[in-house]
């Protein structure tokens, strides 16, 4: 009896040794919970956290840079810890303009990339990228109907952030895009009541002063952000001075997309002004994410136009800007 015993206490170490090592990648890199308090992003220590990412183009153009192989690449080499889907609503193949198969394949391609970024220990933002439907309520009842599946499916998931509208534009006051927030916040409240939510703000994610005059309800508050966008060669020290005013008054920023060229994603860049960015958001430990994981011909695509790579980038795979900003990055 005592043999079989140790042959049976043998066998169980081996397999507790082997569970050992067989834990799923995305529960072995779980993130701590986000939370917002005061202006700041913090986890559930109450330490700050600053994340900076890159984001992807639309979904529909760009799928392939989805992966496994990019996501853990720009952790490990990039330093990046966070990464933005980004999903147009209303373009060619938007999700309110394409069919119920083309949605299916966003929604695919949103949960390949939750999964992806989990995968590699990264932050991931949904993000709900208005353009030409400049006024968030034209699709509202889409958007509403979108984040409360999200919410109920990622709810468990401590890495996922909603971007609920991207850059509003064509004049849509803030009181609209407010309207808006606090009907899309209450429903993904519904399933998700602690997630980080972005809220985009007037004249293309830039008039965060209004925001600051009136933000969203309180009862709506709660790790709520809202987002300012800049283009380096466009967007200089007014706006830096609109985004000081916004902090002065308690409004937590989330700059949500950036790049260092012209406010057309093309251009010159302005590497001078870009450095000013980034070490005003540095000093007030403000996240920002990069525009755009894509091989698009133009300057702020981090992959030349003549890059097939979707992964494992070398350094002559890279535009300027995205030297620039993976430089920038990985000193931190």
């Amino acid at each position: 009896m005592r043999k079989k015993g140790k042959k049976w206490f043998g066998l169980l170490i081996a397999i507790v040794f082997l569970c050992a090592f067989c834990v799923p990648v995305a529960a072995a890199s779980k993130l701590p919970r986000l939370q917002v308090k005061g202006t700041q992003l913090v986890n559930s220590s109450r330490k700050k956290v600053q994340l900076r990412g890159i984001s992807t183009h639309g979904l529909s153009w760009y799928p392939e840079y989805v992966n496994q192989s990019a996501f853990t690449f720009m952790k490990k080499n990039w330093k990046v810890n966070a990464v933005r889907l980004a999903m147009y609503t209303a373009e060619y193949n938007g999700y309110c303009t394409g069919d119920a198969s083309n949605r299916r394949k966003l929604e695919a391609c949103i949960d390949n990339g939750v999964k992806y970024a989990t995968n590699a220990g990264m932050y991931v933002i949904i993000d709900w990228h208005i353009l030409s439907d400049g006024n968030p309520q034209q699709n509202q009842k889409e958007a509403l109907k979108f984040f409360k599946k999200m919410a109920k499916k990622y709810k468990n998931n401590t890495n996922v952030i909603y971007e609920i509208c991207n850059e509003p534009n064509g004049g849509t006051s803030w009181s609209t895009i407010k309207k808006y927030a606090e009907k899309i916040v209450k429903g993904i409240r519904t399933y998700d009541k602690k997630a980080v939510i972005l809220v985009g703000t007037p004249n293309w994610s830039q008039d965060v002063d209004q925001a600051a005059l009136s933000p969203v309800s309180k009862k709506y508050r709660k790790n709520v952000m809202y987002t300012l966008h800049f283009y380096a060669a466009t967007h200089k020290e007014w706006l830096r001075d609109k985004a000081q005013a916004a902090l002065d008054k308690g409004l937590p920023l989330f700059v949500s997309e950036f790049s260092i060229c012209d406010a057309s994603g093309n251009g010159g860049l302005d590497k001078a002004e870009a450095k000013k960015w980034l070490t005003f958001l540095d000093k007030n430990n403000i996240s920002y994410m990069a525009w755009s994981l894509s091989n698009k011909a133009e300057s702020s695509a981090f992959i030349k136009s003549g890059c097939s790579n979707t992964g494992k980038w070398s350094s002559k795979n890279l535009t300027a800007a995205g030297k620039w900003i993976t430089n920038w990055y990985k000193k931190k």
